[in-house]
């Protein structure tokens, strides 16, 4: 999706130079969120202000989410039908080679020395351990300053002077969201908490929208248990099915927990949190940046996802009913995504082949 959005906003529309792009990766791939969303609002920010980046954000989601609702809706009037249970039943084995292969891609970027690994394995070992990923993520920051040493920081062409005017549009829209939390809290508690638990989630999910599988699973099956596992993972296969980020399971979520009001709140709050730390940070990113303390703790975070995505891998795993059909759907699901097939024609064809196989 990146790449998409730096051949239209660079190549096509020339609203960026590739110099100022990378710098907008930069800070993306730097702080919690969907990077693909986090770029489409870096663009709008950088070509007209704040309202710029709220009109990439909403316009760049919105698709995705309209279409989960949609999905979400016909789910939950026909996930007991036998066809539908065996195409879900199909898909559930292609996620789990989705899972693993997100966890090997984000593993060579993350993990360059045993340091970085031995932050991986500890945070692998606490999840399996049912601690708490807030907890880990902790965790693996103080190690990862404690453990990695200073390494050279890029330089970045990000300047307070071209993002200014951000402060007052930025104000009203953190206003807004202490103003909705405030009346869901005092009428709609219930939603009140789903929406402080999607924004907890969008928080401390850096890397991408992928490292926020293992804590929406933890914190939505294993502690509220609001839906079951397999449940859960059929969520994750609609979303795949639509062309935003996996973090639209959230719009899944809240509508079969509390409806369409509950999609609509889940879907906002999956993503405002890290919206308004883009717009908030973006004048200042080169300070943090040179922080060595930062970019270490920062390190250390990215590091203890790899292990947080490989102990839900192998809980997905649990959840599916293998046999010898499943086993040959996932290794070709995953050997298709080793050699970067898109994901999206990897579960329609599952979803094909186990409409027949199941």
């Amino acid at each position: 999706m990146v790449a998409y959005i730096r051949k239209m906003a660079v190549g096509q529309k020339k609203w960026l130079d590739q110099e100022s792009f990378q710098d907008g990766v930069a800070l993306c791939q730097t702080i919690p969120g969907a990077t693909a969303m986090q770029m489409a609002a870096y663009v709008g920010l950088k070509v007209r202000g704040v309202w710029g980046a709220m009109a990439c954000y909403v316009g760049f989601g919105l698709p995705a989410s309209v279409l989960m609702l949609a999905l979400s809706f016909a789910y939950a009037r026909t996930h007991a039908l036998p066809a539908v249970v065996s195409v879900f039943s199909g898909l559930q084995a292609v996620i789990v080679a989705v899972v693993a292969n997100a966890t090997i891609s984000f593993g060579k970027s993350s993990l360059k020395n045993w340091k970085s690994m031995l932050i991986a394995l500890v945070a692998a070992g606490l999840f399996g351990l049912m601690a708490n990923p807030v907890l880990i993520i902790i965790l693996a920051a103080l190690l990862g300053m404690l453990l990695n040493g200073k390494q050279p920081l890029a330089r970045s062409a990000l300047h307070t002077s071209t993002m200014r005017h951000t402060t007052i549009p930025l104000l009203l829209f953190v206003l807004a969201a202490v103003a909705g939390l405030v009346l869901l809290f005092f009428f709609r508690k219930n939603l009140f908490h789903l929406a402080l638990l999607m924004s907890k989630i969008d928080l401390i999910a850096f890397g991408g929208g992928f490292v926020s599988v293992p804590l929406m699973f933890h914190e939505i099956v294993e502690v509220r248990s609001w839906m079951d596992a397999s449940t859960f993972l059929n969520g994750i296969v609609l979303g795949q099915f639509t062309p935003g980020p996996i973090v639209i399971t959230a719009t899944f979520v809240g509508y079969l927990v509390y409806g369409i009001l509950g999609a609509l709140i889940a879907t906002i709050a999956i993503f405002l949190p890290s919206f308004l730390i883009l717009v908030g940070i973006a004048p200042w990113f080169d300070r943090v940046r040179s922080s060595p303390w930062v970019t270490r703790a920062i390190r250390g975070i990215l590091c203890s996802f790899v292990g947080l995505l490989f102990t839900v891998t192998i809980r997905f795993a649990l959840n599916v009913h293998w046999d010898w059909t499943h086993l040959a759907l996932a290794a070709a699901a995953f050997a298709a995504l080793f050699f970067k097939l898109d994901i999206f024609w990897v579960v329609l064809a599952g979803a094909a082949i186990s409409a027949f196989a199941f």
